[in-house]
């Protein structure tokens, strides 16, 4: 049952408020365009991605009061491009203002523990875990499931950051002193090492009425714990697919999320597939949509918070590649040359308009659609590698 605020909540909005300026948000901002709304982005910082496309941009951050009180008075309807915002901060808002993803789905997702508790309740197949409360406890975890297995921070862990592979005890307690540093101490949790075959992603989106729009199933190739490629569709059969999408859609239900999710699995084999994490924003493994499919996942995301009818998810090539560009080296968000990398004519490059580059940063992406994914593969490849940052 949906608060009344969002049940009475009727007329047509003129103004989307997204929490976070980055190139989620900016990517978002460009759907919201397209139907004739307009963007209020509030950040910690003037000049984000999104906030440079908006005259409504609130710099002072979420953390600030008066902001977030002059930015949710600015929009008629609010959703967020990241997860790590306190779910108090939400809360307050949704009492004046519609937020969606609601705040009691992003409080199951932002726990990790709690992410993968409310997905065993639903019966949804999960790595094994558990919450850490002491050293002892993850010495134990050791013994019973055995190393490695990894030991991560239960919030705010994100491409590789918050986590730490566990061979032994020595590297549990030194995992353990970093994560419960007493000037900033965190919640811990430990989770089974898996031996997958594949990694895969399926983006689900949904609205208020419940309607829903599943995506291909996608294998993502990760490099330091960061998405470097997506290839469309996934080199499974196709039950293995449809297995993924039936598991991510019963993972978005599970949380009654409305927007748009990013469910990451694990491949084990034709029998056994995991749930690793959902996402509840736009998802880096669904950048490829904006080419390769006929309504990306942007535009969906602002479709179901609108609570609009949802385009087709399907693909409307045979196959699509997707290649995180990421900094090589500290510096200006400038590149050196773009001009190489925009010869080929089915890549198309995305740049996100970041202020400074660091090594491993996301600081673009390039999809390139051809008739096979080894045609796909080898021009992205081509096309990444003549990028220079």
């Amino acid at each position: 049952m949906l608060p009344s605020i969002y049940t009475q909540y009727e007329q047509k909005p003129l103004t989307v408020g997204i929490l976070g300026g980055g190139q989620l948000a900016k990517m978002m901002s460009w759907e919201i365009w397209k139907l004739g709304l307009r963007t209020a982005i509030i950040e910690h910082g003037s000049d984000s991605p999104a906030g440079m496309m908006t005259h409504l941009e609130f710099p002072h951050g979420w953390n600030n009061p008066e902001e977030v009180k002059a930015f949710y008075q600015s929009a008629d309807i609010i959703t967020l491009e990241n997860e790590f915002i306190d779910p108090l901060i939400l809360h307050s808002i949704a009492e004046h203002r519609p937020v969606f993803p609601l705040p009691q789905t992003i409080e199951l997702i932002q726990d990790k523990w709690i992410q993968k508790s409310t997905f065993a309740k639903a019966g949804l197949p999960i790595t094994k875990c558990a919450a850490l409360n002491s050293i002892e406890d993850a010495y134990e975890f050791g013994k019973v499931y055995g190393y490695p297995y990894i030991m991560k921070t239960r919030t705010l862990g994100y491409d590789g950051y918050g986590n730490a592979t566990i061979r032994n005890e020595s590297d549990a307690k030194m995992a353990w002193m970093k994560f419960t540093d007493p000037e900033a101490p965190k919640e811990i949790m430990a989770e089974q090492f898996v031996h997958f075959t594949k990694e895969l992603a399926v983006m689900v989106a949904r609205n208020r009425r419940g309607e829903t729009a599943v995506y291909p199933c996608v294998e993502t190739i990760q490099e330091n714990h960061i998405c470097r490629y997506v290839l469309a569709p996934a080199r499974v059969s196709e039950q293995v697919a449809q297995k993924a999408k039936d598991i991510a859609l019963q993972c978005v239900e599970a949380i009654h999320g409305i927007g748009i999710f990013g469910i990451e699995l694990f491949y084990i084999n034709d029998e056994e597939i995991l749930v690793n994490e959902i996402a509840p924003r736009p998802h880096n493994s669904g950048h490829y949509t904006i080419e390769a499919c006929y309504t990306s996942q942007f535009e969906n995301c602002i479709r179901a918070v609108l609570n609009l009818p949802l385009g087709s998810p399907e693909l409307k090539v045979p196959a699509a590649v997707m290649v995180n560009m990421l900094g090589t080296k500290s510096g200006p968000g400038i590149p050196d040359s773009p001009v190489d990398t925009l010869k080929f004519p089915q890549t198309t490059v995305h740049l996100y308009g970041k202020k400074e580059c660091r090594k491993g940063r996301k600081m673009g992406h390039l999809t390139t659609i051809a008739d096979t994914l080894d045609l796909a593969a080898e021009q992205a490849y081509q096309a990444a590698k003549a990028w220079i940052w």
